[in-house]
């Protein structure tokens, strides 16, 4: 192996590569291309696996929302048509009894659904908007960014059915003046004084935009005289739960506490934002299959151009080849010649391709930003991918570069001598 630190090697190497300097040239993109594809491709795959997570980092995915319609098939002596209304007694029952739930909270909103909205008056300026009753829990499913100097309601809140509220941003902005504080400000709601305790900001997957009002959930059934009547609830499965079964369970449930018919599937409505975050992984899972199918594909693509360059260059230095044998080159080092020619061709189109390709995937970053309209974030490539994917390009070089090799070393010197 010592041949390979020898100063001979690597200018017999060089002579080769420049004699052919068009040919090489051809034959390197081809992997260049592959390793510039593969970074590009995977890039932008973990760029939407990024913009994708990024929008559901606040929330509990693991979630599901359960309402009541009307039954579509008539049962112990009910008409089909019935309407279901959820209350807190169905809210403790399912707490109590499904050991799936991790988390459970009731919602009430007005302005939502064919209810009238709030009426919010600061002042002179006065303004329609949806308002939440919510215990502290639904923090936990969907974490609300409350500006600082603020907060979200409290247990505190609840219990002592305290007149607080948290304001969305936009209605900071249509009320207050940039450099006005809102907190603890008073302001009226539907006629009666309310003390602003947090504004909160909007994010990518929450359900009330910027323009809601927030209230203790048991303010709000006493101000809106609700009872134990509640508008929807929102469940959140363990982590080591399936939250498919979860809603399955909860439905099932329900039905037997409200005496619907077990085949009924219109009496309660629910959304499983599990089940459309798995669809949602699945479909990127399978996008990086598929980059890494296309990439590899290429890689070996351009691996074998230059296996077959090799072949031809053999051919052409049949009487070099010849010279070198007859003046005491070992097969060995006439065989290690050529591979090593094939691993340093392979090695430099892969890095030069790893090098334009993350020049591109910067520039795209660059150009991208922070914009909401594009669903890619922060496009970039896992190191040891590349790295992974550079060693099995170098691997590829090795075992292509035997078929020359073995195709120099299988020459006679007295016949390549021949050779015109």
């Amino acid at each position: 192996m010592k041949f390979i630190f020898e100063k001979d090697t690597w200018q017999e190497i060089y002579g080769a590569i420049r004699k052919n300097k068009i040919r090489t040239v051809i034959t390197v993109i081809g992997v260049t291309w592959g390793v510039f594809l593969f970074v590009i491709l995977l890039g932008m795959a973990k760029g939407l696996d990024n913009s994708f997570r990024s929008q559901f980092n606040d929330f509990a995915t693991n979630t599901m929302f359960v309402w009541g319609q009307q039954t579509s098939i008539p049962n112990g002596g009910f008409k089909r048509g019935r309407r279901m209304q959820l209350t807190l007694d169905d809210v403790a029952a399912l707490e109590s009894q499904v050991s799936d739930i991790e988390y459970i909270t009731p919602r009430n909103v007005t302005g939502q659904w064919g209810t009238p909205p709030g009426q919010f008056v600061r002042g002179s300026k006065s303004g329609a908007f949806k308002i939440f009753g919510d215990y502290p829990t639904i923090d936990k499913v969907s974490k609300k960014k409350i500006f600082d100097g603020g907060r979200f309601i409290n247990e505190e809140d609840i219990k002592y059915e305290r007149k607080v509220c948290v304001i969305g941003e936009d209605i900071f902005k249509q009320f207050y003046d940039e450099d006005e504080n809102a907190i603890g400000d008073f302001v009226r709601i539907n006629g009666i004084y309310f003390k602003v305790i947090g504004v909160y900001k909007p994010t990518q997957t929450g359900f009330e935009g910027d323009d809601s009002i927030f209230l203790p959930f048991t303010t709000f059934q006493t101000i809106f005289n609700q009872g134990k009547d509640i508008s929807w609830m929102v469940v959140t499965a363990k982590q080591s739960q399936n939250i498919v079964n979860t809603e399955a369970t909860i439905k099932t449930m329900l039905k037997r506490m409200h005496n619907v018919h077990p085949d009924d599937t219109q009496a309660f409505g629910s959304f499983n934002l599990g089940k459309e975050v798995a669809k949602v992984n699945g479909f990127l899972s399978g996008m990086r299959l598929i980059t890494y199918i296309v990439g590899i594909a290429t890689l070996i693509a351009g691996v074998i151009a230059i296996g077959n360059v090799l072949l031809i260059t053999v051919k052409e230095r049949t009487r070099e080849i010849g010279v070198r044998r007859a003046l005491g080159a070992t097969p060995a080092e006439v065989r290690g010649q050529i591979m090593l020619e094939s691993v340093l061709l392979t090695f430099l189109a892969g890095l030069i391709g790893f090098v334009f390709g993350t020049l591109v995937l910067w520039a795209i970053n660059t150009a991208i930003g922070n914009n909401d309209d594009i669903p890619i974030l922060n496009p970039t490539v896992d190191f040891f991918a590349v790295v992974g994917a550079l060693l099995s390009i170098v691997l590829l070089g090795t075992l292509i570069g035997l078929i020359p090799a073995q195709k120099a070393v299988s020459i006679k010197p007295i016949e390549a001598l021949r050779e015109e």
